[in-house]
C-alpha cells in the first residue's frame, strides 16, 4: 500500500512521486465485450511513457449501465467490469484513485442519490441535502462500505486490501452552494471521512476538491481565479485538515475558469495556484498534494491549441520539479485525460491519443523517467541531499542524477 511520510507518499522507505492520467470511462467500457479491450489498451499505453496513477470512476448511480440501480442494489455485470478495471490495473503497474460520487449530474451523482430519498417520500428541496439528510447519508455510507468490502471476482482480493488501488476519493469536484460558510460540506467530509476510515484504514482517502480557498483563508482568497469559486461551499486548508483526509486534492482548468483571458496570464496563473497550494500543503497542511486533474482544452475558442497545450503540461511538471528537487508536497499530477484510439466520441476536447500526441508522450516519458530516477534510488530521508551514483551499473550512463534534473 502507499502511505504517506510528513509531506511526501512512501512506499516502504522510498518516495513514491506520481505522473497519472484520469480514465474516467473505464468501468463502463469493461462492461461490453467489444470495447473492454479498451481498457487495457489504455493501460498499455500508459505504462509505456511511465505513468503509474489512474484515477476513475468507482460509481454509477441509476441511469443507463448503472453499477448502483437503486440504494445497495447493484449490477453485478457492471461491478465485475469494474473488477476487470482493478486486476488490469494491477497487471500493469498501475495503481487506481477510484472516486465514490459526483458532484455532477454526470454518471448520477449526488442528484440521482435526492431523488431516491424523493422518490421514497422524503420531502427534499435542493440536491445540495445530499450532504445533511440522514437518509441520503445513510444510502451513502451503504455504497461506501460494498465498494470497500467488495470482493474482486478476477483476483479474489477484497477492494480495501488490494494495494492496486491507491486511495479513495470521497466526491468528484464536490461543492454546496447553499453554504458558502463551508459549515455543511465540512461536517459532511468529516463524518464520511471517518466512515471510509473505519472500514478500510488501510488505503490513503482524499476529498476530490477543485482547491478554492475559502472563508477560513482570507489572504488567499485572491488566489482564486474568480470570486465565485470562493463562494462553493469549499475551503482549501479547512477542508483537508480532517482527520482520515491523508492528502490534498487540487484541479487545474484555467480555460474554463478564466475564459477569455489570455494564454499568458492563464499559464501566469497555473504558477500561482500550484505554488500557493504545494506551499500551504507543506506549512499548514503537512501532507502532500496531487493536482488530480490537469487539462486544457484545444477545441475552438480556447485560447489553447495542440502545441501550446503541450507548453502548459510542461510548466505543471516543470514547477512539480520544483517542489522534487527539495522533497516538497507536490507529489504528482493527473492530466485529464488519456483515451485509447477509436474513442473520438467521447472527447471533450481536452483528449490526448498517446499514439496520436507523440509530442505530449515524450513530455509525459521524459517526466515520467525523471520521477522514477528519484522514486527508485532514494530514502525519504533524501531530500536531494545524495549527490554520488551509488550503485551505477552500465547501463544507467543514460540516466540523469539529483544534482542533474
Amino acid at each position: 500500500m502507499v502511505k504517506t511520510k510528513g509531506s511526501q507518499f512512501v512506499i516502504g522507505d522510498r518516495p513514491f512521486y506520481v505522473n497519472g492520467f484520469n480514465a474516467y470511462w473505464l468501468m463502463i467500457l469493461a462492461v461490453d465485450t467489444s470495447t473492454m479491450g479498451k481498457v487495457t489498451e489504455v493501460f498499455q499505453q500508459a505504462s509505456a511513457v511511465g505513468l503509474t496513477v489512474c484515477r476513475a470512476w468507482g460509481f454509477n448511480d441509476g441511469g443507463w449501465r448503472a453499477l448502483q440501480k437503486s440504494p445497495a442494489v447493484y449490477d453485478e455485470d457492471v461491478f465485475k467490469a469494474l473488477d476487470f478495471v482493478v486486476s488490469e490495473a494491477r497487471k500493469y503497474g498501475i495503481r487506481l484513485i477510484l472516486s465514490l460520487i459526483n458532484n455532477w449530474d454526470g454518471y448520477g451523482g449526488k442528484a440521482q442519490y435526492v431523488k431516491w430519498a424523493k422518490d421514497a417520500g422524503l420531502n427534499l428541496t435542493s440536491d445540495d441535502d445530499f450532504f445533511s439528510d440522514q437518509t441520503v447519508k445513510g444510502y451513502f455510507k451503504n455504497h461506501v462500505k460494498n465498494m470497500l468490502t467488495r470482493v474482486n471476482t478476477f483476483t479474489n482480493v477484497m477492494y480495501k486490501d488490494d494495494p492496486a488501488i491507491f486511495a479513495w476519493e470521497l466526491m468528484n469536484e464536490l461543492r454546496c452552494t447553499s453554504d458558502p460558510t463551508g459549515n455543511k460540506l465540512q461536517a459532511w467530509i468529516q463524518e464520511m471521512a471517518f466512515h471510509v476510515k473505519s472500514i478500510d484504514p488501510d488505503h490513503l482517502l482524499e476529498v476530490g476538491a477543485e482547491g478554492f480557498y475559502g472563508p477560513s483563508s482570507p489572504a488567499r482568497l485572491q488566489a482564486n481565479p474568480n470570486t465565485y469559486t470562493g463562494q462553493v461551499g469549499t475551503d482549501f486548508i479547512r477542508n483537508h485538515r480532517i482527520l482520515g483526509v491523508d492528502f490534498a486534492s487540487v484541479h487545474i482548468y484555467p480555460d474554463t475558469w478564466m475564459s477569455g483571458a489570455t494564454l499568458e496570464a492563464q499559464l501566469k496563473f497555473v504558477q500561482s495556484w500550484m505554488q500557493a497550494h504545494i506551499a500551504d500543503a507543506e506549512d499548514k497542511l503537512g501532507m502532500p498534494v496531487v493536482f488530480t486533474e490537469f487539462g486544457v482544452s484545444t477545441k475552438a475558442r480556447s485560447a489553447f491549441n495542440a502545441t501550446s497545450r503541450d507548453q502548459f503540461i510542461q510548466a505543471v511538471y516543470g514547477l512539480l520539479l520544483d517542489s522534487t528537487r527539495r522533497g516538497g508536497a507536490g507529489a504528482g499530477a493527473l492530466l485529464w485525460q488519456v483515451f485509447p484510439e477509436g474513442t473520438d466520441y467521447m472527447d471533450d476536447g481536452y483528449g490526448v491519443v498517446l499514439p496520436k500526441a507523440k509530442a505530449t508522450a515524450g513530455i509525459m516519458s521524459a517526466h515520467s523517467k525523471k520521477l522514477l530516477i528519484f522514486n527508485s534510488r532514494c530514502a525519504c530521508s533524501c531530500r536531494w541531499g545524495c549527490r554520488k551514483k551509488e550503485e551505477q551499473s552500465e547501463d544507467d550512463d543514460d540516466l540523469m542524477f539529483h544534482d542533474e534534473l
